[in-house]
């Protein structure tokens, strides 16, 4: 009886130490060094997953709409003889800007009258069609021609218009152009011309008032022809 209680005794000794063994592992212990599986999601997040970053917006750029075919009429004139003058036109020398435009709205649809009109020896024509003041005097009288802007309302300004300048502000027109190319951004209008007398297909307007005419003040006309 005294050998059977013995080896009774060590098993229960025995079963006691493998039960507290196993109640470590899984309170404490070995089992304390596994990893969370929370934690260990959230450790790969932020790995896999940086930080989002804003991107810049791009500068936004208006669609140059599409021209009527009167209009593109005008502009695929204007860019054909800018520099090389068409032979059917006399050339008002080194004063040719405003006889240039005037071939340019006729390309555009515009007819010739009794107050503006070419003729076989272009300095005969009228003043309307080769002086900028006259040309200027004369649209101010016919708003269902144009009506005018200055440099202000560029936001009004199309391909085709007329732009017309004062270089010494002394009241009169020195120059006339024809708008080739309206670019608008958020920083603002930027205006592109082509005439003769500094032959050019897209000047802008911005170089020829404060570079090449320091002081120089662009005007507009707004056709509505």
């Amino acid at each position: 009886m005294t050998i059977a209680l013995a080896i009774s005794a060590a098993l229960v000794a025995i079963a006691v130490v493998v039960i507290g063994a196993v109640t470590a592992a899984g309170t404490g212990g070995a089992g304390a060094d596994r990893a969370d599986p929370a934690a260990a999601t959230e450790t790969a997040d932020a790995i896999e997953r940086p930080t989002p970053t804003a991107t810049p917006e791009p500068t936004p750029v208006a669609v140059q709409p599409a021209l009527t075919p009167q209009v593109q009429a005008q502009i695929d004139y204007a860019l054909t003889y800018w520099k090389d003058y068409n032979p059917e036109y006399g050339v008002l020398g080194i004063t040719d800007c405003v006889n240039f435009a005037s071939q340019t709205l006729l390309a555009r649809g515009w007819q010739e009258n009794d107050e503006w009109y070419n003729a076989d020896d272009v300095y005969q024509a009228s003043d309307t069609w080769r002086s900028s003041t006259s040309m200027r005097d004369w649209l101010a009288t016919r708003p269902d021609l144009a009506t005018p802007l200055d440099d202000t309302q560029r936001d009004e300004v199309e391909v085709g218009d007329i732009a017309q300048f004062d270089w010494d502000n002394s009241g009169d027109r020195d120059h006339t152009g024809i708008v080739t190319k309206v670019e608008r951004t958020a920083d603002g209008t930027k205006i592109y011309f082509a005439g003769h007398t500094l032959d050019s297909d897209y000047r802008d307007v911005d170089t020829a008032i404060t570079v090449d005419h320091p002081g120089g003040t662009a005007y507009y006309w707004s056709l509505e022809q």
